[in-house]
C-alpha cells in the first residue's frame, strides 16, 4: 500500500532505471524509502557495518526515523541534504512530494568523507556502550565503506537534485519556494542582529527605509527593493516581537503604499487595485511569519512588473481622463453616463472600451476606487463606518460592507 502512494505519482520503471544508472556510475548504494523511512527498493551492496551496528540501537532510535527526519529537513531547505547517521556514516537524501504531501525519498549512502580511524569507532562505542569485540569488527567493516571527498559529495548532492527534482513538478516548485523562504529568513535574521547591536532606546520606525523601498519599486529595481523589504521586516520583528497579527497590520500598510507607488509609476490602476485586494484576501489564509514575509516579496515583484510590463491601449488617453474624473468624483453619485459625457463618448461605446482597457466594468472599477479610499479612512481616522460609507459614495452601510468584503475578504470592522 505504501508503494502505491509513491508509484501512483511516479512511474516505477523510470525511477528504477534512474536509480540503477546512478549506482552504476557513482558507486554508492541508493534506495527508495517511503514516507515512514521503510525501504521500498535498493540498488548496490548493503553494508555489513550497518547491519552489525543496527543491532545495538536503543528502542527509541531507528534508521527509519532518522531518514524521515532528514527528508523533512531537506524539504524545508529546498535542496538535497547531507547528514551523518547514528554510526557516523554519511548519507544524502532527496525528498519527493506532491501537492504538499511528503511521499518518500531517494537515499544515497552510506559513505565516508575520509578514511576511517579509531577515533570514529571509539566515539560510536562510547555513545552506544558497544563491547570491544564489536568495535573491532566495526573497524574492520569500515574499511570497506566507500570514501568520497567532500567536494565530490557536494557534486553528488547536486546530481541527485538535477536527476529527481523534475520527476514531480510540485516537488521542484516546492523546493524553489522553500529555498526562497530560507534565503529570506537568513536576510531578515541578519537585519534583526543589526538592530540588536544598536541601542534599543529611541529607535523609531525607519521611514527613510520605507521611502527607499518605494523608490526602488518605482525604478524597477526588484532585487534592491526586496533587500530593503527584508530590512523593514527585520525591524518590525525586532521591535514588535514575532507577532503575526502585528506583521499583518504592517503588511497591509506597506501594500497600500506599494499600490500608490505602482499607480504613480504608471501601472494600470485597475490591475493595481485588484492586486491590492487580492493580497488582502490571501492575507487571511496565511498562518506563519515566513509565509507572510515571502508573500510580501512576491507582492513587491508583482507591483514592479505591473509598472514596467504595462502596454498602453490605443484609447489610453481617453481612459486616463475617465479615471481622473472618477478619482475626483467617486464620493458623489457618479454614473457611467456622467463619465462618458465627460470624455465625449457614447455611453455604450465608452463602457465597451473601458472594459477592454481596464479589465473591469465601470461599476466594478468605481467600487474598487471607493473601497481603496475607505481603507485609508478606516486605517487613519476614527470616523464611524456609516460616515465612511457615505463619504466614499456608497448608498448605505449595508451595501458598503458587502462590497468591501467582496474585494478585500474582510468586513470594514475587521479591516479597521
Amino acid at each position: 500500500m505504501k508503494e502505491t502512494l509513491l508509484y501512483s505519482i511516479v512511474e516505477e520503471k523510470q525511477l528504477d532505471e534512474m536509480l540503477e544508472a546512478f549506482e552504476a556510475c557513482v558507486g554508492l548504494q541508493i534506495q527508495i524509502i517511503d514516507q515512514h523511512g521503510a525501504i521500498l527498493k535498493s540498488y548496490g551492496t548493503s553494508s555489513h557495518y550497518c547491519a552489525l551496528f543496527r543491532k545495538f540501537l536503543p528502542p527509541g532510535e531507528s534508521c527509519e526515523q532518522l531518514h524521515t527526519n532528514a527528508s523533512m529537513r531537506a524539504l524545508d531547505m529546498g535542496e538535497s541534504y547531507i547528514f551523518s547517521c547514528h554510526s557516523n556514516l554519511n548519507h544524502i537524501v532527496f525528498p519527493i512530494s506532491n501537492h504538499g504531501r511528503f511521499l518518500g525519498s531517494i537515499l544515497a549512502g552510506p559513505f565516508l568523507m575520509e578514511p576511517p580511524d579509531t577515533l570514529m569507532i571509539t566515539d560510536v562505542g562510547k555513545r552506544y556502550s558497544l563491547p570491544p569485540d564489536i568495535l573491532l569488527e566495526l573497524y574492520a567493516e569500515a574499511s570497506h565503506i566507500k570514501v568520497v571527498p567532500p567536494p565530490t559529495v557536494t557534486q553528488i548532492s547536486k546530481l541527485l537534485y538535477f536527476m529527481f527534482s523534475n520527476l514531480i513538478t510540485d516537488t521542484r516548485q516546492q523546493f524553489i519556494i522553500n529555498q526562497r523562504k530560507l534565503h529570506q529568513q537568513s536576510k531578515i535574521s541578519e537585519s534583526i542582529q543589526r538592530y540588536k547591536l544598536q541601542s534599543p532606546s529611541g529607535n523609531s520606525y525607519p521611514l527613510e527605509m520605507e521611502k527607499a523601498l518605494i523608490t526602488k519599486v518605482k525604478t524597477g529595481n526588484v532585487n534592491d527593493a526586496k533587500g530593503i523589504l527584508n530590512d523593514l521586516l527585520g525591524y518590525v520583528l525586532f521591535s514588535e516581537g514575532s507577532s503575526l497579527d502585528i506583521l499583518k497590520s504592517r503588511a497591509i500598510e506597506l501594500c497600500a503604499l506599494l499600490s500608490r507607488a505602482a499607480i504613480e509609476g504608471g501601472g494600470a490602476t485597475d490591475s493595481i487595485l485588484k492586486l491590492n485586494n487580492q493580497f488582502l484576501q490571501n492575507l487571511q489564509e496565511i498562518t506563519s511569519l515566513d509565509a507572510l514575509c515571502l508573500k510580501l516579496q512576491e507582492t513587491v515583484e508583482v507591483f514592479t512588473e505591473s509598472m514596467f510590463n504595462y502596454t498602453p491601449h490605443k484609447n489610453n488617453e481617453v481612459i486616463r481622463r475617465a479615471i481622473s474624473y472618477i478619482s475626483k468624483n467617486y464620493a458623489n453619485n457618479v454614473t457611467l453616463d456622467d463619465v462618458a459625457r465627460h470624455v465625449h463618448l457614447n455611453p455604450a461605446y465608452f463602457s465597451s472600451i473601458f472594459k477592454q482597457c481596464c479589465g473591469s466594468s465601470f461599476k466594478e472599477y468605481l467600487n474598487m476606487v471607493r473601497v481603496e479610499e475607505s481603507k485609508r479612512l478606516l486605517a487613519n481616522t476614527d470616523y464611524s463606518i456609516i460616515d465612511i460609507a457615505i463619504a466614499t459614495g456608497f448608498e448605505d452601510q449595508s451595501y458598503f460592507s458587502k462590497v468591501f468584503k467582496k474585494y478585500t475578504g474582510l468586513t470594514p470592522k475587521q479591516y479597521r
